[in-house]
């Protein structure tokens, strides 16, 4: 642990008699658990970013927004709109489940979500779910799930728009309408975003063996245009009706030997069909169809197309026999299809899942318990599941206690890309233990929790096949911290990170740290109201890591300040001005990729 983190977070701990009093409602969420409950009651760790966190942030992307939060890590290729990794709680990039909507997205070749593309001004909340939830969902949630809801609406209409303009040429602005009345919710948003970039691959640094493996000193820019639309309707008898789409595509240019431009395009389109009967019976049925395009050229020359077709469904029975006990029975179906230039030996694969979900109360004392069976066209049959206890102390003291398997299965490039694939790997399977200390005082809430993540087979590169292969293991040991109150007038939130995650495999590699995690990063937030100004910043602290498997090449650490104002304006209008890096840190994500410097940025917004 870096001294600088060590000190911020014993400051941190030293002013808790002084807190004061703060907004300590617990949040409803519905990812943790699939049912709509507070974040208390779930027993899962939950981070949720809401409509009025991404305003006073002034994010302009999902990436900004996960940046540091408990347990989550960012890696990122080159600024705005390049590829990002995100590592939650020490896991790989590909055991991160991401949702929107309900809907799963991302691309089966690569395994990932690309959120870098996700309109921030299409969000109504973020949801971050901590440790495995395969049980609830199936493959790919051995870290954690992410589920991205957008904007809903509802009650008298409103409008709202902004224009942002800034450092590396960069523009920007959106505008949305929503309403519905009582019973009904709509919500139309669209948004557009340009950046002229910088050099995204450090030229002095890269080499036909490393990094973007070309040395191309120009500006790598980047834009986008997104719109997403969501409209509901909730009958006298107790059924509803939810509809939902989201749409985007840009233009992202960088640094590569092989290609520099790419045309990405996603396109998520969903329905949701709920009947509650009274406050014992809920049924819902779903339905939805992701897409994920990537065009990639070389200086214009198209080279290769990817694209990812996900169709699914879902029915969900919740029933309640009692206030304190709750039992939910569900079935998914997932069905991914790939296509483009490059051809793969299978194209298409299914998977069928059934799960049941146990939540009650008896006394002080939570049980959660879930179980999963998942029947996968190429891997056969997974059964997995979870276990949470929770108990509440006097004082607003709970420890919950909490037990977790999952799976992931292998992606269509580590199977069969041309030259590359394996198509005898496994699926990797994890074991997560959990022990966490929660507290909700009059003064705010703060939360501990220490665990350890198991995966077998890890799939890894083999140098003896030059093909992936079921060689690795990682044993992930890690401890977060949040603590959130106000001081002084100032709203105050910190979150606290320390990481052992541990190559555990046979090889040269045994012991060595996963690569771009680091050992210790903190996050402290901190917000006034002064009149009609609101001032704030961010301070994250990252430690030190490495970006390859034999821990050769070495991430220092840093320190990224940023700092934001807001000016009421009277009339619903307001004027918001941020610096980021402030301090121009001059640091990497990932090796030999550049990230922006010191740079300012002025909003003007509307909304009702």
């Amino acid at each position: 642990m870096q001294y600088p983190t060590l000190l911020a977070s014993l400051l941190a701990t030293a002013v808790l008699p002084a807190v004061q009093a703060a907004d300590t409602l617990s949040p409803i969420v519905v990812t943790a658990t699939r049912t709509a409950r507070s974040a208390d009651a779930t027993l899962a760790p939950v981070t949720v970013i809401t409509r009025a966190d991404i305003e006073r942030l002034q994010a302009a992307s999902v990436p900004e927004l996960l940046a540091g939060t408990p347990g989550l890590a960012i890696a990122n290729n080159g600024g705005p709109g390049k590829a990002t990794a995100l590592f939650l709680r020490g896991t790989e990039s590909d055991h991160v489940l991401v949702l929107v909507d309900g809907v799963k997205i991302g691309s089966a070749t690569l395994g990932t979500a690309a959120l870098e593309h996700i309109p921030v001004d299409a969000i109504e909340r973020i949801e971050i779910v901590r440790g495995p939830r395969a049980s609830l969902y199936g493959s790919e949630a051995i870290g954690g799930v992410v589920q991205i809801f957008t904007r809903k609406g509802g009650g008298a209409p409103r409008v709202h728009g902004r224009l942002t303009a800034g450092s590396y040429g960069t523009t920007g602005g959106g505008a949305g309408l929503s309403g519905g009345g009582q019973n009904g919710w709509f919500a139309l948003d669209v948004s557009a975003r340009h950046t002229d970039g910088f050099n995204a691959c450090d030229p002095a640094a890269a080499s036909a063996f490393a990094g973007c493996f070309t040395s191309e000193p120009d500006r790598d820019g980047y834009r986008n245009q997104a719109g997403s639309l969501r409209a509901g309707y909730r009958f006298g008898n107790g059924l509803s009706v939810d509809v939902h789409g989201l749409l985007t595509s840009g233009k992202v240019f960088y640094d590569g030997g092989f290609t520099n431009e790419s045309e990405p395009f996603q396109r998520e389109l969903g329905a949701r069909l709920r009947w509650d009967v009274g406050e014992t019976w809920g049924l819902s049925l779903s339905a939805g169809r992701s897409t994920d395009v990537s065009e990639d050229a070389k200086d214009g020359t198209p080279v290769s197309r990817f694209q990812t077709d996900r169709d699914s469904a879902g029915l969900q029975l919740d029933w309640a026999p009692g206030d304190a006990h709750m039992i939910t029975l569900g079935a998914d179906y997932l069905n991914d299809q790939v296509s483009g230039t490059t051809a793969y030996a299978v194209d298409e694969r299914d998977d069928k899942g059934v799960f049941v979900q146990y939540q009650g109360r008896i006394g002080r004392h939570d049980l959660s318990l879930r179980l999963r069976r998942d029947d996968n066209e190429q891997f056969g049959n997974h059964t997995t599941g979870g276990l949470s206890v929770g108990h509440d102390f006097a004082g607003h003291l709970r420890l919950v206690a909490s037990y977790g398997k999952a799976f992931k299965a292998p992606t269509f490039n580590e199977l069969y890309y041309p030259g590359f694939g394996n198509d005898q790997l496994r699926p990797e399977t994890s074991e997560s233990v959990e022990l966490g200390l929660r507290g909700r005082p009059a003064w705010g809430r703060w939360a501990v929790s220490l665990y350890q993540t198991r995966i077998d087979d890890l799939i890894a590169f083999d140098a003896t096949t030059f093909a992936p292969a079921n060689i690795d293991e990682a044993r992930i040991r890690g401890l977060e911290g949040e603590l959130a109150g106000r001081l002084a007038g100032w709203d105050l939130q910190a979150a606290l990170t320390l990481l052992r995650p541990e190559n555990r495999g046979s090889g040269v590699n045994r012991g060595n740290t996963l690569p771009r995690r680091a050992r210790a990063t903190l996050r402290l937030d901190a917000d006034r109201q002064w009149g009609r100004w609101r001032l704030g910043g961010t301070v994250l602290r990252v430690g030190k890591r490495y970006d390859d498997l034999a821990n050769s090449r070495e991430l220092d650490p840093y320190t990224r300040v940023d700092l934001r104002a807001a000016l009421d304006l009277g009339g619903h209008w307001s004027l918001q001005l941020k610096g980021e890096n402030v301090f121009d840190a001059d640091y990497q994500t990932a090796a030999f990729y550049n990230q922006p410097g010191a740079s300012a940025y002025v909003t003007l917004r509307y909304g009702q």
